[in-house]
């Protein structure tokens, strides 16, 4: 018993000293101007090789996307999650979900319309701890000038496929780590569906995620998260030709989330950090996002 006890109070403290130790790694180096050095691929990979060996059941949880630079902004979605069997194996989340943004050079999150998003995801937990899952996805994004005073230039469109494998670790009864890997792939067009610069993107995203359960009560968690994204590009203009391979920025974000009482709705509330490399914001920190989502539960009924 004490054996066993030990194991899990060891397997803890690893977990959670690695993710910890991830993230205010990134979060103090990100922010410096020696970016070439500290962004290299051999270092991202090194970390999230260690975490893949540390890292169940999937928190459906509507993550903001990014909105481009900024110094603020705001994400906000309401979603619907059905369960598709009996056996809880199974699940559809579908939502609708808009984004704001600040201009560069105001701190107002609601002062520009960011994006609008479409998206529909299937999960499947195939396996103890296991899980995949597929997904369609529509956005709707304005592109503003780079210079004063900041006017909207166009709009873009985006048909986005993806799909994801996570796997869960259970770390005693309150804590669990789970590690996902998302591969994408990102169509783009103008207003009227011409070409854009970017013909489509490649894109790989990997994530690991502790949470806590606070209280039983409520279903009240508290979830901390950090994602690195890579990405490679076919373009359009100025020729037609595939960028290079590489890391793209970092999100790093806590969660509060938990059920309204005597109802069938799950509210996230929560914080998300940006780390866009080479962008003008990662100087000051990132561009910081407050988001709140609204989840639909609805149970499997048999027909």
């Amino acid at each position: 018993m004490n054996k066993a006890y030990n194991f899990d109070i060891n397997k803890y403290s690893i977990c959670v000293s690695t993710i910890f130790i991830f993230i205010s790694w990134f979060r103090s180096h990100l922010t410096l101007k020696q970016l070439s050095t500290l962004l290299s691929m051999k270092k991202f990979f090194t970390v999230l090789f260690l975490l893949g060996f540390i890292g169940a059941t999937m928190q459906a949880q509507i993550s903001p996307p990014g909105l481009g630079d900024a110094n603020n902004a705001f994400w906000g979605a309401f979603g619907v999650k059905r369960q598709l069997d009996s056996l809880g194996k199974k699940q559809a989340l579908s939502y609708i979900a808009i984004g704001r943004k600040s201009s560069p050079d105001n701190h107002n999150l609601f002062s520009k319309q960011a994006i609008i998003v479409l998206n529909h995801e299937v999960y499947h937990s195939f396996a103890p701890h296991q899980q995949y899952s597929y997904a369609l996805s529509y956005r709707l994004q304005p592109q503003y000038e780079s210079t004063a005073p900041y006017d909207k230039e166009n709009t873009e469109q985006e048909f986005r496929i993806y799909g994801r494998y996570a796997y869960t670790f259970d770390l005693g009864k309150k804590w669990k780590l789970k590690n996902t890997v998302r591969q994408e792939f990102r169509k783009f067009f103008d207003a009227d569906f011409h070409q854009v610069e970017e013909d489509f993107q490649l894109r790989t995203r990997i994530k690991s995620q502790l949470t806590y359960n606070l209280s039983p009560k409520n279903n009240q968690k508290l979830a901390l998260s950090a994602e690195a994204l890579f990405s490679i590009s076919h373009l359009n203009e100025p020729d037609s030709k595939w960028d290079s391979f590489g890391y793209r920025e970092m999100r790093i974000a806590a969660y509060y989330i938990f059920t309204i009482p005597n109802s069938p709705f799950t509210v996230d509330i929560g914080y998300m950090d940006d780390l866009i490399r080479d962008s003008r914001s990662i100087h000051h920190g990132g561009v910081h996002y407050l988001t709140a989502d609204l989840v639909w539960n609805i149970p499997y009924k048999k027909r």
